[in-house]
């Protein structure tokens, strides 16, 4: 992995307008710069991989107006974007296969690395009980410190950030970064900017949906050395940003609850999976120093490419992809056994049927057939 790289305003840019085009993700970004070697080159030959690939309409990469207006309005309140290549841009999150390539920032940026990092999350509707023992871990988390992420949410969430409020917390949003949700925590996102930091991925001025927040939850896992469940029903967000934590390599601790409240029923089953048992702020940090969070090697955003493949090779790479692939996600290893060929020429093949709008990847390394 080569240094970190400062971006001119041009290149960021570039980096903004390539993200935010249609069918466009995190990692088929990171792969067309791997591909074409920077970001200019990625906006110039794009729309012309999705074209071959059998792209039902063109692929128009987004307006540099587009881009120049986001920038222009995160500006205005005070707020700033960072690519995934600059040093300030957090270092675990960077480490994740489908890390933001553009995060919005709002308040202090020191915030972002200057301590370790504890996500805590859980129930919406939280008992007072979990309320007052968030507050109460998070104080202490800050006390030691230590940086509390979370999700801004009702509940656990918000009892966390409140408690972290004195020593810095950063708060995850689902949706545009100057979108308030919920509006009732107003005055906590504006406090939270005196010594923590607002972080978002949505485009500015985004209200959040459902689909919003499951990317959302990879960022607070991904930003953390470990992550904190407090209440958590079955299938709940909180446990999805759990599974999302040990799929990123990140420890998974959990406070025990009640067996007769349903909200503890989530956190109760990742203490039986083997998450460490959470009593006090103590608890923690021996469990992130006794499982020692290794990141995995970030993406190299600046190396040399390889020779490039034949139209012929990727051509023949696309039949087999769309011969094998179906509406149920398949991991890309077990796609590249099955095909038989080589893995740069599936690869350089999956990346234009993204571009095409014909298959997505999701995280976990799968991909699956989008219905045309």
């Amino acid at each position: 992995m080569l240094p970190p790289k400062a971006l001119t305003d041009e290149e960021r840019l570039n980096w903004l307008r390539l993200i935010r085009t249609e069918h466009v993700g995190p990692i088929t970004f990171y792969k067309l710069l791997e591909r074409f070697g920077s970001v200019d080159s990625a906006i110039r030959n794009a729309p012309d991989l999705a074209k071959r690939a059998g792209g039902k309409k063109q692929l128009v990469i987004a307006s540099r107006e587009s881009a120049e207006k986001e920038i222009q309005a995160l500006t205005k309140t005070g707020g700033f974007m960072l690519a995934a290549c600059e040093s300030d841009y957090p270092t675990y999150l960077r480490a994740i296969e489908d890390a933001p390539p553009i995060i919005s920032v709002k308040g202090q940026r020191s915030a972002l690395n200057s301590k370790q990092m504890i996500a805590m999350v859980g129930s919406r509707n939280a008992s007072l009980n979990g309320r007052q023992f968030a507050e109460r871990i998070a104080r202490d988390c800050g006390q030691a410190n230590m940086m509390v992420i979370s999700g801004l949410a009702r509940g656990i969430d918000t009892a966390a950030h409140q408690g972290a409020l004195k020593t810095g917390t950063i708060a995850v949003v689902a949706g545009g970064i100057d979108v308030i949700y919920p509006e009732e925590n107003a005055k906590l996102y504006q406090a939270i900017l005196e010594k923590g930091a607002i972080i978002a991925e949505s485009p500015f001025g985004t209200a959040p949906t459902n689909r919003h927040f499951p990317k959302r939850n990879r960022i607070i896992s991904g930003v953390s050395e470990g992550v904190l469940v407090i209440e958590a029903v079955e299938h709940s967000g909180s446990l999805i940003t759990a599974r999302m934590a040990l799929e990123q390599g990140r420890e998974v601790l959990a406070v025990p609850g009640s067996p007769l409240d349903p909200r503890s029923k989530g956190n109760n089953n990742l203490l039986r999976q083997g998450a460490t048992l959470v009593e006090n702020a103590q608890d923690i940090i021996n469990g992130l120093s006794r499982h020692p969070h290794h990141m995995a090697e970030p993406t190299s955003f600046f190396t040399e490419r390889d020779e490039p493949l034949s139209d012929d090779e990727i051509a023949h790479a696309r039949t087999k992809i769309l011969e094998t692939l179906g509406p149920v996600a398949v991991r890309i290893d077990e796609l590249i056994r099955d095909i038989d060929m080589p893995a740069s020429m599936v690869l350089a093949a999956l990346l234009e049927l993204e571009l095409a709008g014909r298959a997505a990847r999701q995280p976990g390394q799968y991909v699956v057939l989008l219905s045309e």
